[in-house]
């Protein structure tokens, strides 16, 4: 089937004739078993990407560092001398050193892959009658798409219904404007991919209107995998963070090499032999520079990632971790993010009457009482009966039964409507035989409403539902109990009235409004559809706020970041809520789009510091508030869901989108998506970005301080004459030990208390600000004398130089791994965050002390490194020394802790 199908011209196919060559219904799509064979025949629906590199190019391409060459060279020199088990050593080491290497890109890799599988997209498909959400890595030819406004094409498909659709095909034709589509055939014999308008595109998407199309290819027989057949892989982009690391990699090497030639100097100088300074020096190069560290950050980068994801927030960009710590603003959306986006009709308007609903969720289990309490019969009440129909009608939700309950597929706004309805006994199924919809204008956020047309009893009846101000513009009639009546300015301001008083309650107002036709207005437009209304009434929806989002925007306040709430709704619901979460207080000012509409950008500058709640906003309106943030120096987190919130997301240093209202096109401009449309998600992130960058911070203070002690060490004993205190075997072993496990440790550590209680860090901050630099240097310098006393009070101590060495070697090593515990925290006492907080610091402890252990107490390994054993005395004195990292670094943290995490960021 798979070569049958390639190569058809779809687009001048009837629907008929596609939908047979495919061997699919339009109307239930295949079902689950034909599906699954053809996944099986045609393979996922991917993009064919360049392989990664295996494990084996992996190796040799660690193998290739200058360095690591220049080491090989040297061992086999001394082999080639005789020094037959110094040169196999020092072999082995380097490829241990390799062998880590590859397992620490490898976890990088697979960290970044498990990244990418988190943000795969998902489309909605007809399988065997039922709208099923699925990963768009499963769609095959012959499935039934349901695409609106918002969406990504998963696939090249053949359209099949069309309600006022238009696709970006900018990718494919480089056109801007969007292409207008509809399901008509194409006569032409050969048609160009702009002309095909009947044809959706894979990795386009639909900018407004609805619409239902079959599959016919998929993943490279795409247009777009065509294209990416042309172009091949692009490599993936590194953070700024990894940049900078990489360059000061390139500068430690650059000093590593001055440094080691002018150790190698000193030692020739002072007498040692050629061969042995040789050895010393390149494998003194090897220890100092860092060539592991920018993989190392890549891991706690990713591995960071992946906890945020397990808390529900999906970072799509790594440079999005590093500036989440930076954040000074966020901006968010109310419904479904600060409130729980559980919409529940409380209460109906309709001809002058108020009528309750009772029930919550999306259980259609409730009654409606009259104004006196009484219960009363919905469709009885002619009134309140067409507000419920006409609110049906207007609705794309679905309500459906699950095992675990009710659920409701679409806009929850809507799907508040579609329960209501529900309750009175109205449901899509009973109502739609006699009310088919004829056509619609979809709701779009400029124009802040949607309109259906429905046959009605032998007529046309169009039915607009929307924001109460906007709707009234538009009515010049109203409903009454005795039928209808013009509405006047004074009936306008009494419905005005009516809809502030249930928004300042916190409540969310929709109004509904109708009109009768003889037939649909061609063309179908806004501007002659949605004018000369009659008003029909309000509904007024419940949505409660989260109950963790007022601790939520409290944790915001005391780290410095400000909430703002950027709302479509009325401004005294947004108001009301705002002053319920504690984000409008006292002194704060609240705009609506209309006010912000008349500011010029400079004039909103001004005051954009003082706005708290921004209501009855527009996405264009969103930009110029980002804008307005930004110019004021501040790091904004913008959320958005919909197709035209996108510029916005994209201009905000963080864009968030909302995993569950959130258009595919807004989860591509952003850079993090929350699987629960949740604030309090938001929050964590940024804590948990807090949290990764200052495990960053550890792990590079950690690696260079111990790399300073060595270059100190040996190049202070050298100076003074006193021959080097480690051998080159002893040098890389070292390394090997320390710089693997604890820094990987270290990018486990958990948040630490205080981490939500200080303000932002500067996005330009160094990473060596905030003392990091000066740490590294009195550190590393601590760790270089602690060793050197070692050794030195082993030759004064008439010690054997294997002695002295073995010495060294333990004090070195010991000291480096107990100073990984002293990194945890900048200026945390250990005591205060816990020697058990991350255990994988206790498992790298045990691991580093180990391989350390194993040279000195199994005898034919310490004749290859050079050990001995020690008398107790000298033990005695090596853990001394090795312990005293601990102490000293408590002492300085005791003396110059200025706040509970300062610097920690």
């Amino acid at each position: 089937m798979t070569e049958k199908l390639q190569g058809k011209k779809w687009y001048a196919l009837d629907i008929m004739e596609s939908c047979r060559e495919l061997g699919v219904s339009a109307e239930t799509g295949l079902d689950s078993a034909e599906a699954a064979r053809r996944l099986s025949d045609h393979g996922p629906n991917v993009l064919e990407q360049k392989p990664g590199r295996s494990l084996i190019s992996t190796f040799f391409s660690q193998m290739k560092e200058v360095l690591v060459l220049i080491l090989i060279i040297a061992a086999v020199i001394s082999g080639f001398l005789g020094e037959w088990a110094d040169a196999i050593v020092i072999l082995i080491i380097v490829i241990l050193n390799a062998v880590i290497g590859v397992i620490q890109e490898n976890k990088a890799e697979n960290a970044l892959k498990a990244l990418k599988d988190m943000t795969k997209p998902s489309a909605k498909v007809m399988r065997a009658g039922k709208v099923l959400q699925i990963s768009a890595e499963e769609i095959v030819p012959g499935d039934i798409i349901l695409l609106d406004a918002g969406d990504s094409v998963p696939a090249d498909a053949r359209l099949v219904e069309a309600v006022s659709l238009q696709s970006n095909e900018s990718a494919l034709t480089g056109e801007s404007e969007p292409a207008g589509k509809n399901p008509a055939a194409i006569s032409a014999e050969q048609a160009p991919v702009g002309d095909r308008k009947n044809i959706l595109f894979m990795g386009t998407t639909i900018t407004s209107g609805r619409g239902r199309a079959v599959v016919v290819e998929t993943g490279m027989n795409t247009e777009l995998g065509r294209i990416a057949r042309m172009l091949g892989d692009s490599a993936p982009e590194s953070t700024p963070l990894q940049q900078r690391l990489a360059r000061l990699g390139t500068v430690m090497g650059i000093a590593a090499g001055v440094i080691v030639a002018l150790v190698f100097a000193v030692g020739i100088w002072r007498g040692v032999a050629l061969l042995e300074m040789f050895m010393v020096a390149i494998s003194l190069a090897v220890a100092a520079v860092p060539e592991g560290l920018p993989a190392v950050v890549t891991i706690v980068l990713a591995l960071g990632v992946t906890r945020m994801s397990r808390r529900k927030a999906i970072i799509r960009k790594l440079t999005a971790v590093e500036t989440l710590g930076t954040a000074t603003v966020i901006c968010t959306d109310k419904t479904g993010t600060l409130t729980k986006n559980e919409m529940t009709v409380t209460s109906v308007f309709a001809a002058g009457r108020f009528f309750e609903v009772t029930g919550t969720g999306y259980a259609p289990e409730g009654i409606f009482l009259d104004q006196d309490g009484n219960d009363v019969s919905p469709l009885a009440e002619r009134n309140l009966a067409l507000a419920l129909l006409g609110g049906l009608l207007n609705c794309d939700a679905r309500l459906e039964e699950t095992e675990k309950g009710y659920r409701i597929i679409g806009d929850p706004t809507e799907g508040a409507l579609v329960v209501a309805a529900a309750k009175a006994g109205l449901t899509m199924k009973t109502v739609s035989k006699n009310n088919p919809r004829l056509d619609e204008i979809p709701f779009d956020s400029e124009r802040k409403m949607m309109t259906t047309f429905n046959q009605a009893e032998g007529q046309i009846r169009s039915f607009t539902k929307g924001a109460p101000d906007l709707i009234l513009e538009r009515c010049t009639g109203m409903l009454t109990q005795d039928g209808s009546s013009e509405m006047n300015d004074d009936s306008r301001r009494m419905l005005l009235k009516i809809n502030s008083r249930l928004a300042s309650q916190g409540q969310r107002v929709l109004a509904l409004a109708d009109r009768l036709w003889t037939e649909i207005p061609d063309p179908l437009a806004p501007e002659t559809a949605e004018r000369e209304l009659t008003f029909i009434g309000f509904f007024a929806m419940q949505d409660p706020p989260r109950d963790e989002a007022r601790e939520a925007v409290a944790i915001c306040r005391k780290a410095g970041i400000r909430t703002v709430m950027i709302t479509g709704d009325h401004l005294e619901t947004a108001a009301a809520i705002a002053r319920e979460l504690d984000i409008l207080r006292p002194g704060d000012m609240s705009l609506s789009g209309d006010q912000l509409e008349q500011m010029s950008d400079e004039e909103l500058i001004n005051i954009v510091n003082e706005v708290t709640v921004y209501a009855r906003v527009s996405p264009e309106h969103k930009l110029r508030i980002v804008i307005a943030l930004k110019s004021k120096g501040h790091i904004v987190a913008m959320t958005g869901d919909g197709v035209n919130d996108a510029p916005a997301l994209k201009k905000a240093d963080i864009g968030v989108a909302m995993g569950i209202s959130g258009t595919e096109v807004a989860k591509e401009a952003s850079d993090m998506v929350l699987q629960d449309d949740n604030f309090n998600t938001i929050v964590r992130a940024v804590e948990e970005g807090r949290t990764i960058y200052n495990n960053i911070r550890g792990t590079v203070q950690y690696l260079l301080s111990c790399n300073t002690g060595e270059i100190v060490a040996i190049f202070t004993a050298l100076l003074l004459g006193m021959g080097s205190p480690l051998t080159a075997i002893q040098i890389l072993w070292l390394n090997l030990v320390t710089d693997g496990p604890p820094a990987l440790a270290l990018g486990l550590e958990p948040p630490q208390k205080g981490i939500m209680d200080i303000p932002p860090r500067k996005p330009k901050e160094g990473l060596f600000s905030g003392g990091v630099g000066a740490r590294i240097l009195w550190q590393g310098m601590m760790i270089g004398i602690l060793s050197l006393i070692a050794y030195w009070l082993a030759l004064r101590w008439g010690r054997t130089v294997e002695e002295a060495h073995t010495m060294t070697f333990i004090t070195m090593a010991l000291s480096q791994i107990v100073h990984s515990f002293n990194v945890r925290s900048m200026n945390l006492s250990l005591f205060t965050i816990g020697f058990g907080a991350n255990r994988s610091m206790i498992y790298a402890f045990i691991t580093s002390a180990a391989a350390l252990l194993v040279v000195i107490f199994i005898p034919f390994l310490r004749g290859v490194f050079g050990t001995v054993m020690l008398r107790p005395s000298d033990w005695a004195l090596v853990l001394s020394l090795s312990l005293a990292p601990l102490v000293l670094v408590e002492i300085s943290k005791l003396i110059f802790r200025t706040s509970p995490v300062a610097g920690e960021l």
